[in-house]
């Protein structure tokens, strides 16, 4: 790289426009490379998309600071769209309504094994209650995760990053798994997805079908409501 360009490069990485833009284009590129891979389950998005963008701070040497100063307009739209999760479970009000016993017991079940699991696993390991705060939503959307986290005195970066390693596990896994276990009902296929996996699972059961994308969205906004109520008895009884 010559000085000019070198020079060149120094100006734009400083330039907040540069790294929202490079956010931007590297989810096309790994939904681009998705679609040629016809969506298998390993060719996550959204994993591909960290990795692209990772990358690139990595060569560049760019701090994340400096990163976050340019694609927090993106991190900002959490908060929308967490909020805009009551629209497909508005809009399937009746579906729920006539599954109202099925789903809650799924759900109940489904959210505090996801959450006891992990923090028994990791208590037993001795993992610090900071750390065990962060752990505990990780199955629950990044937007109300962190917050989740940062209210019983987690941190919440430390539980965005453990939402996102949540996600992409269960978006890669769901599929091979419930064709493994003989489920072929994409209403539980969904639920499950957005149970376990928050948004990455439910964007995976959409690339699947359209019921199990519905149902998955429907569980992604039960489970951020009943975590945010079960987290904080489940870590207190913990600690």
């Amino acid at each position: 790289m010559s000085d000019a360009d070198f020079g060149l490069w120094v100006y734009l990485s400083r330039t907040p426009l540069l790294w929202l833009t490079v956010t931007l284009l590297a989810y096309l590129t790994a939904d681009r490379i998705s679609a040629a891979l016809g969506r298998h389950p390993l060719a996550n998005t959204v994993l591909m998309a960290v990795a692209l963008a990772a990358g690139l701070l990595a060569v560049t040497g760019t701090p994340y600071r400096t990163y976050f100063e340019g694609a927090q307009f993106v991190h900002f739209l959490i908060g929308p769209a967490t909020v805009a999760l009551a629209l497909p479970l508005y809009r399937s009000r009746r579906t729920v309504w006539r599954a109202i016993v099925p789903m809650a017991a799924a759900l109940v079940v489904g959210a505090m094994a996801a959450m006891l699991s992990a923090l028994l696993i990791a208590r037993a390991f001795g993992i610090p209650g900071p750390v065990l705060a962060a752990l505990a939503p990780k199955s629950v959307t990044a937007g109300v995760a962190m917050g989740i986290a940062e209210g019983l005195g987690g941190d919440p970066a430390l539980a965005a990053v453990l939402v996102l390693l949540t996600g992409a596990i269960g978006a890669v896994t769901v599929t091979p798994l419930m064709n493994a276990l003989g489920l072929r009902d994409m209403r539980a296929r969904g639920f499950a997805a957005g149970l376990a996996a928050h948004g990455i699972g439910t964007a995976r059961a959409f690339h699947v079908n359209p019921v199990a994308g519905t149902f998955a969205g429907i569980a992604l906004a039960l489970n951020a409501l009943f975590s945010a109520i079960l987290a904080p008895i489940v870590l207190r009884a913990l600690l």
